[in-house]
C-alpha cells in the first residue's frame, strides 16, 4: 500500500474484532510516530501502551464514557512534553510546536496501522485529570491523544470531502489556482463526465446514422 493510497482509505474505526494484535506491529506503530518532525528535532513525546482490561476500562470511561473503546485490544496514550520546547521556543514551543509535533506522530501512527492491516481511532475527549492520575503522569506533561488500534469488525463508509478547489488559494487568500487543476478533486470528475458525455454523444450520433439509413435504403 503506498503512502496516497494509506492516507486515503483510512478509516476512524469504532468496532473491534475479538483478536490480539501481534505486538511487533504495536511497536512499529510506535517506531512510526518517532519518525514524525518536531520543532529543533526535540521529540518532545511519550507514547505510553495500554493493554490490560481494567487500565483500558478505566481510560474508556475517562474518555467521556466512550465505552467501544474497550473493544480494541491495544490504547496509546500520547503524552507530551511541553516543558522541553518552552525551555527552547517559550509558550508558543509549549502551546502551539508541541501540539504540531505530536499530531504529527499520531497521524504516523494512524497511517502504519492502516499499512499493516490494522483499525485505529484518534481519541481527543478525555478528563485529562483523570488520565493523569490513570498513567501517573507527571504534572508538567500533557495529554495529546489516545489512540485506540485491533482489528476492524466494522466497514465505515467514507466520509464526504471537500473538493481541493474548495481548500486551495494560489499566492494569496481568494488567489487563482492554476490549472489543470489536481486529480485529487474535480479535475479527475470532469475528465471522468467528459468520458461520459462523449459515450452519450456517440451512442446518440450512432443510432441517428442507424436511422438515416435504415430511412433511406430501407429495411433488407
Amino acid at each position: 500500500m503506498d503512502v496516497f493510497e494509506a492516507i486515503r482509505t483510512r478509516r476512524s474505526i469504532r468496532k473491534y474484532k475479538d483478536k490480539a494484535v501481534p505486538w511487533d506491529n504495536v511497536v512499529t506503530i510506535m517506531q512510526a510516530g518517532k519518525y514524525a518532525p518536531s520543532a529543533g528535532n526535540l521529540q518532545n513525546w511519550k507514547f505510553i501502551y495500554v493493554k490490560t482490561d481494567d487500565k483500558r476500562k478505566a481510560i474508556a470511561k475517562a474518555c467521556l464514557g466512550q465505552e467501544w473503546m474497550e473493544t480494541a485490544p491495544v490504547f496509546i496514550v500520547v503524552i507530551a512534553e511541553p516543558e522541553k520546547a518552552e525551555r527552547y521556543y517559550g509558550t508558543r514551543g509549549a502551546r502551539l510546536y508541541t501540539t504540531q509535533g505530536c499530531a504529527a506522530a499520531i497521524q504516523n501512527m494512524l497511517l502504519t496501522a492502516h499499512s499493516l492491516g490494522l483499525a485505529t481511532c484518534w481519541i481527543g475527549a478525555f478528563d485529562e485529570d483523570e488520565i493523569w492520575r490513570i498513567l501517573n503522569l507527571p504534572e508538567e506533561k500533557s495529554v495529546q491523544a489516545v489512540i485506540t488500534i485491533g482489528y476492524a469488525d466494522e466497514t465505515p463508509e467514507p466520509p464526504p470531502k471537500y473538493r481541493i478547489e474548495h481548500m486551495v488559494f494560489g499566492e494569496k487568500w481568494w488567489g487563482r489556482v492554476e490549472s489543470p487543476k489536481s486529480h485529487l478533486g474535480w479535475w479527475s470528475l470532469y475528465n471522468q463526465k467528459m468520458v461520459y458525455e462523449g459515450k452519450k454523444l456517440a451512442k446518440k450520433t450512432g443510432k441517428k446514422i442507424k436511422e438515416h439509413i435504415k430511412k433511406k435504403f430501407g429495411k433488407k
